[in-house]
């Protein structure tokens, strides 16, 4: 059953991310608008993906590689999703339906949950920890999708390129509003993902702090996040420095990720 569900939530987001990029060359919004209904079901039946297989082995999935792509993508296009209530941003959906597709296509080779976990990867916490940094680490990529859009906007305004392109482009209020949101909703969340971390850390090797790779990767990310967020409030940043900041520590903490996944050992070296 819940394969031919997975099944059914990729044809779904193919289906979406198709009506999205036939909407740039037609020119018309509401074949977006359309994409997104599509994606809101989808979205619907992803959530079980997510819920069935805990149902099943009384396991959490997101114990894992696949579990954690499947939970990504699950609060892109859920905060998505909840932005169209808000905002008038459907063309977003041209750059997030095709992230939301490659990541889920990759979690979903092993997302029926019929493996047991090991000992270490069970229980509360580190569900808790893998479910807030997760959530909060996909807000931060909304809010660099939001600012990748918002500088073309910004570009074709100050060049006064006004054509079909620039129309079909959100207003960069909203666009500034849903990376303000991402990055504020993001950062406690990921901030409290850290501390279930490091009660998990505690309870299983007895040390806090490990000198893990990925650890120290994730503290300076934090770091990173909580200045951006520390100029974005208190000093007053917005717009194109926020969208500009956003973006660089995106792909800055991505490529890191793949590096130390690639060259450094770590504890987090789970299996998919």
């Amino acid at each position: 059953m819940t394969t031919t569900i997975i099944h059914i939530t990729l044809m779904g987001y193919l289906a979406s991310t198709i009506g999205y990029w036939i909407s740039l060359p037609m020119k018309r919004v509401f074949v977006a608008k359309i994409s997104t209904w599509i994606l809101g079901c989808s979205f619907l039946f992803h959530t079980l993906t997510l819920v069935i297989p805990y149902i099943h082995t009384d396991q959490s999935t997101l114990n894992s590689i696949s579990g954690t792509l499947s939970l990504f993508s699950w609060v892109i296009s859920g905060a998505f999703i909840l932005f169209q209530t808000r905002t008038k941003t459907r063309i977003l959906g041209v750059i997030i339906s095709p992230l939301i597709l490659l990541v889920f296509f990759a979690a979903s080779y092993q997302l029926t949950g019929d493996r047991l976990l090991p000992p270490h990867l069970q229980g509360p916490l580190v569900t808790i920890h893998v479910f807030l940094s997760v959530t909060g680490e996909a807000l931060f990529a909304l809010a660099a999708l939001a600012g990748i859009l918002y500088l073309l906007q910004n570009h074709f305004i100050k060049k006064r390129r006004f054509h079909a392109m620039s129309r079909l482009l959100p207003p960069l209020e909203d666009l500034d509003q849903i990376n303000r949101f991402g990055l504020l909703a993001g950062f406690p969340l990921l901030t409290c993902g850290l501390l279930a971390g490091s009660a998990w850390a505690q309870s299983v090797w007895g040390h806090l702090w490990l000198g893990d790779p990925k650890l120290i990767w994730a503290f300076a990310f934090w770091l990173g996040y909580a200045f951006i967020l520390h100029q974005r409030m208190a000093i007053g940043w917005q717009g194109h420095r926020a969208a500009l900041l956003s973006i660089v520590f995106c792909l800055v903490f991505l490529l890191s990720l793949v590096a130390i996944t690639l060259i450094f050992p770590t504890y987090h070296m789970f299996s998919w």
